[in-house]
């Protein structure tokens, strides 16, 4: 019996603890009018109340992919929060590029940003924020155009202004060289979007001057875009630096930041990560997540306040 003890508690001592938090997928969502996929990243023992952040890929990525290179799991276990993780399929698009130019996909209650409300209304975590690079960035800005009363804020990485596109053709044309519209043609389409009184949650804009897939003048046009949403001009009225990268903030008529772009110098199209375990360090240089010395997912996080 001693024998038989003794192996009890060599087992009970050596068997592994309980695997760390991955991400799962979850189904059953809701009625998903745009067929996408859902995935969720919840760090171990996580208290309710915690915020969520809705993290949207790039083409040809995929969540779990864009989660970890991007530094946003990483950052879910470090300050408490979880992170939605919307998939693409390729019965949507050849490239799994989210159809931020899709009128069908970019309307309230309808197609793709419909899903990702319906993930959202899932979680039933709150406050909520959203970020997303190149498509969706895109995306970002359907989300933020379509639903104002869902999120705290917003972080479009390499992405396109609201109501750009229309088409896979127009779209072409909108990511380069852009569209020229005025502030109040950009804004217009974003009131028109949705009903919406309250304060438009604040946008962060990132962008590489040597994009050449979603062209630089880009920025400008969410500039004009979301400073005209929230009822402002778009002239800075602060700049500095971050990371040794151009820094501009736009205030709203209260004096909150209303917009803020970030225009990393010389950088390419992707997500911008400095791998690394210094506080300020996030993510893993991979495709369209370039190592430029400035990890945006944490620039974002201190800015919505997740990091406490």
């Amino acid at each position: 019996m001693r024998i038989i003890a003794l192996v009890l508690i060599l087992l009970m001592t050596t068997t592994p603890s309980a695997s760390a938090a991955s991400v799962t997928e979850v189904t059953g969502f809701g009625t998903n009018p745009g067929n996408l996929r859902m995935f969720r990243y919840v760090p171990d023992n996580l208290p309710a109340g915690r915020p969520l952040v809705v993290a949207l890929h790039g083409c040809t990525q995929d969540a779990a992919g864009y989660g970890t290179a991007s530094g946003w799991l990483a950052l879910a276990d470090r300050y408490r929060f979880t992170v939605l993780l919307p998939q693409q399929q390729s019965a949507n698009n050849l490239n799994k590029c989210f159809n931020w130019f899709q009128t069908t996909d970019t309307t309230r209650g309808q197609g793709e940003a419909a899903s990702i409300a319906q993930m959202i209304t899932k979680t039933g975590a709150t406050p909520v924020y959203v970020t997303g690079l190149s498509a969706g960035g895109g995306m970002t800005s359907v989300l933020l155009a379509t639903y104002p009363e869902t999120f705290r804020g917003g972080g479009i990485v390499a992405g396109l202004p609201f109501g750009c596109a229309a088409s896979v053709i127009d779209a072409y044309t909108c990511m380069n060289p852009g569209k020229n519209l005025t502030p109040q043609q950009w804004g217009d389409k974003v009131r028109a979007a949705a009903p919406f009184s309250g304060t438009r949650p604040p946008v962060t804009i990132w962008h590489g001057t040597a994009d050449y897939t979603v062209a630089v003048a880009n920025q400008r046009e969410l500039v004009e875009q979301w400073t005209n949403a929230h009822g402002t001009d778009a002239v800075a009225d602060t700049t500095d630096t971050v990371a040794g990268h151009p820094h501009a903030v736009y205030r709203n008529t209260s004096g909150g930041a209303a917009v803020e772009t970030h225009t990393i110098t010389g950088m390419g199209h992707g997500q911008p990560v400095d791998p690394g375990t210094g506080p300020q360090q996030c993510g893993t240089a991979t495709a369209y997540v370039l190592d430029v010395n400035a990890c945006a997912a944490w620039h974002l996080a201190h800015g919505w306040g997740l990091d406490g």
